[in-house]
């Protein structure tokens, strides 16, 4: 606590009552004191962040990068992290990295990340070599947990899920108020959960999983089928008023759209497997959904729950809250900073 003070990061509040003898010092975080350099590679656009000691967003950036893979898409990062390494007015206190696959966050090592065509590639290292800044890494579905967990609506809870529905679907897990990672950093991992036998294949290898039918893309590429397949309908009539085909299919099922409702029903069914699977194991009593799914408003989470509690103990889904995230496409970046300040022992 010392350095932190004698560096500016904390500062003394004041003194509280002694119990007998010097009353002890108080002390907080200095907020803007630091910044937090966050990035989050898990999507079509890269997103990037400083971040105050408090979770405040100072900076933020977005970048288009598409379906970038491998070396291009590692390239895009460091551009990212460049940029507002250079727009940040006080010093880093260390890098946050939110990044899709199967990542050893101890080591920093991304085992596998199929969206982006990554396998054992040491991002901390490559990172903390370039920026000369403590780096912390690990998998985008965790980073959201610890965000509801320090920032949303699981505040102050010991306890909760949060089902990260992007590109691909993963899984946070905060237990006693720590990320549970699993032996091989795997735990969560529902989005090759296999909910369709013979279904479309993967790029994992495997066909039916569940980011084949219920991830972002599977669910913009059904929507414009059935746009087309019923012209008539409501929702080929919101495509062409909204700029996302998820918004559209939420616009139409709104109003009662018997094509949306049918797509949103599928959608939630698919994903009631994975949460059905969840609460089983789990009994976790707070799950909490991140995504663009979250346009689907009530018709997603009444499937979703009513398909769990077919293939779940009814009395164990009942008990659960299911709901969507309202930290937005900042939970990732907000995770990564919540992450970096525990590891650096902030209080």
């Amino acid at each position: 606590m010392g350095e932190l003070l004698a560096e500016g990061v904390v500062e003394e509040l004041g003194t509280a009552p002694s119990p007998g003898g010097k009353p002890p010092i108080l002390v907080g975080v200095a907020d803007n004191s630091r910044l937090i350099l966050a990035v989050d590679v898990s999507n079509d656009e890269y997103r990037g962040a400083l971040v105050n000691l408090r979770g405040k967003i100072a900076e933020e950036m977005v970048r288009p990068v598409g379906r970038l893979q491998g070396q291009e898409a590692l390239e895009a990062a460091y551009t990212l992290a460049g940029e507002l390494l250079a727009k940040s007015p006080v010093p880093l206190l260390g890098i946050g990295i939110s990044t899709p696959g199967l990542v050893d966050p101890q080591e920093g090592v991304v085992y596998q990340a199929v969206n982006r065509g990554w396998v054992d590639v040491p991002l901390r290292a490559l990172f903390a070599e370039r920026y000369g800044l403590p780096v912390f890494v690990a998998n985008d579905s965790h980073m959201m947990a610890l965000a509801e967990a320090s920032f949303g609506s699981g505040r102050g809870r010991r306890r909760l899920v949060a089902i990260k529905v992007g590109e691909g679907i993963g899984t946070g897990i905060v237990v006693d108020g720590q990320l549970y990672l699993g032996d091989g950093f795997g735990a969560g991992e529902i989005g090759h959960l296999v909910v369709v036998d013979e279904g479309l294949p993967c790029r994992c290898g495997n066909r039916g999983c569940l980011e084949t039918v219920a991830g972002v893309r599977a669910i913009q590429q059904r929507t414009e089928e059935e746009a087309r397949r019923f012209p008539e309908s409501a929702l080929a009539a919101a495509l062409d008023r909204f700029p996302s085909s998820i918004e559209a299919l939420g616009e139409a099922a709104r109003q009662g759209d018997p094509t949306a409702l049918a797509l949103v029903h599928t959608i939630g069914r698919h994903l009631g497997i994975g949460v059905a699977a969840l609460v089983s194991v789990l009994n976790i009593e707070r799950i909490v959904i991140h995504g663009p799914v979250r346009h689907l408003g009530p018709p997603l989470l009444q499937a979703i729950g009513a398909e769990a509690r077919r293939r779940a103990l009814e009395r164990l889904v009942r008990a659960t809250r299911i709901e969507f995230s309202q930290l937005g496409e900042k939970a990732a970046l907000l995770g990564a900073s919540a992450l970096l300040s525990s590891v650096l022992g902030l209080p």
